[in-house]
């Protein structure tokens, strides 16, 4: 590991009240000396206690004239930024090396200026997520953690602000590690038993170690189950808009976004591509996708836009299929009705401000007609006047309803959010299972141990304790330069 002395801007790229230039490594406290200077010009950051505030200047001594780095000198034209220095000293900080933080003006070009001091008196720039891989590589933090902070960073809503947090807390450590623990401890008493037979008795050792693998394998599939909702908790869900042309889709956009984004007429075939915009929900994010009215037609431009929403709607997490409810239903509806089959939906009857031709009956009748075993889970029909603004709040319950069960607690429920980490999961659920088939098929005591460690080495590259310096420097690749 490299242990000499990084730097980088902590802070965005933008004027700002504060800008945090950040210096980490054996030398960051005898490098920001260097700079630093009190009111009376006094040099104090190596004998000031840890984890205090230093008020003073950031001076530029590369004249390297005797006066300059005299103690108790301080020249006017050398003070580049009057500033509050942090020290914080090895192990007690993020990196658990000597880290300083120096708190200047927030202007670009001052932080740069500052940098580039920095950079003169020793440091070198940090690579991106250098200070984080430190705190990682330094036992500080595992590596779900380290995740976490990116996922903090990157955060889209409050929910999966709040799952990160919780991840940064050690929510996914606590849970890998404990089946960890439980799988090490079936793995040494095999290897402890075929070792030493005289002394260790694996007689009915099969029917307890069923009873734990059913038990891991109910634990691990709670965990890959979080997974869906855990990514559409970070990512958002994927939500595409549906209906025949002036049903009320661009209406209804503009009424999600809260502004003018898609052009409404009373002309049908107005929308001809598609429209993408992220919106919250109450805290849910739903990437949403308005799509050309789908219905036959001869002209090219709109044949295309109807292609390109059959398509989006086809891999969406979620279609909200909007129907003209002052209209009798038509080819263009059923088609759409067959589309969706199989689908998670949401069926706006909207225009409920008119006269009602096609009631939610009707409606109900038509689904059930193309696709009897419909599942009611699937599909919520509400009704709606994008004109009036009636059924929205219906419409955010209904998603919640659909895709969280209601309300989304924290409390006690750990959400899979990184597909990594769905991955190593996935893997070492795979091997459970074998372990419990090898158990019913009978077979030998070393069988289970080779699927058990195999499980056991799965579930580690989440934290960190089982993965190679090419995956660890690939994740923080991805961290942003000071952090």
């Amino acid at each position: 590991m490299k242990t000499d002395t990084i730097a980088a801007i902590a802070t965005a790229m933008a004027d700002s009240g504060i800008g945090i230039v950040r210096i980490s490594g054996e030398e960051a406290i005898e490098i920001a000396d260097r700079m630093f200077r009190t009111k009376s010009g006094k040099r104090i950051l190596r004998e000031v206690v840890s984890h205090t505030i230093n008020y003073g200047y950031i001076v530029d001594n590369s004249s390297g004239e005797k006066n300059d780095v005299d103690e108790g000198y301080l020249k006017e034209s050398n003070i580049v930024d009057e500033v509050m220095v942090g020290v914080m000293k090895s192990p007690g900080s993020y990196t658990t090396e000597d880290t300083v933080e120096i708190n200047c003006h927030g202007g670009v070009l001052m932080m740069n200026r500052i940098l580039e001091l920095v950079i003169k008196n020793g440091a070198r720039i940090a690579e991106p997520g250098e200070f984080t891989k430190r705190a990682f590589l330094n036992g500080r933090i595992d590596l779900s953690k380290a995740e976490a902070v990116i996922d903090i960073i990157h955060s889209k809503n409050q929910f999966a602000l709040k799952s990160s947090v919780s991840q940064l807390k050690g929510s996914v450590s606590e849970v890998v590690k404990g089946l960890r623990q439980e799988l090490i401890y079936e793995i040494a008493f095999i290897e402890s038993a075929l070792d030493d037979p005289e002394h260790i008795s694996l007689e009915g050792y099969g029917e307890r170690l069923y009873e734990k693998t059913d038990n891991i394998i109910s634990k691990l599939k709670k965990l890959l189950d979080s997974a869906d909702n855990g990514m559409m908790l970070k990512e958002g869900i994927n939500t595409v808009i549906v209906g025949k042309p002036n049903a009320g889709k661009s209406s209804l956009l503009n009424l999600l976004v809260g502004e003018e984004k898609a052009i409404v007429t009373d002309v049908a075939g107005t929308t001809r591509d598609v429209l993408e915009e992220s919106i919250k929900l109450h805290g849910i994010s739903l990437n949403i996708i308005d799509t050309a009215g789908i219905r036959y037609t001869e002209d090219v431009v709109e044949k295309i836009g109807v292609e390109r929403a059959i398509k989006y709607a086809s891999s969406a997490d979620l279609v909200i299929f909007v129907v003209d409810a002052s209209l009798p239903l038509d080819e263009s509806d059923n088609h759409i009705i067959q589309m969706i089959a199989g689908k998670k939906t949401i069926i706006l009857l909207n225009k409920t401000d008119l006269d009602e031709v096609t009631t939610e009956d009707i409606l109900s009748a038509e689904i059930r007609a193309v696709d009897k075993a419909v599942d009611a889970s699937h599909i919520r029909i509400i009704k709606t006047s994008t004109k009036e603004n009636i059924g929205i709040d219906l419409l955010e319950k209904a998603i919640k309803d659909m895709f969280f069960q209601g309300e989304i607690s924290f409390n006690d429920e750990v959400f899979i959010t990184n597909m990594r980490h769905k991955e190593a999961i996935m893997n070492a659920y795979e091997d459970m299972l074998q372990v419990r088939r090898s158990l019913e098929d009978g077979m030998p005591e070393d069988f289970y141990s080779i699927d058990l460690m195999s499980s056991y080495s799965s579930l580690g590259t989440i934290i960190g304790e089982e993965v190679g310096e090419d995956l660890v420097n690939e994740i923080f690749s991805k961290f942003c330069m000071g952090k």
